[in-house]
């Protein structure tokens, strides 16, 4: 593999983890009815 690819498969692996972070965090988010960045989740 160049080096490039390599450079090109981290960027889309790290966007991919933080996509799936706030996913997952809008997911609890609406479970728990509380508010999306910070704040009470009760």
């Amino acid at each position: 593999m160049t080096v490039k690819r390599w450079i090109i498969l981290g960027l889309v692996a790290l966007l991919g983890i933080t996509l799936g972070r706030l996913a997952v965090r809008a997911f609890l988010n609406l479970l728990l009815g509380g508010t999306l960045f910070g704040g009470n989740f009760l």
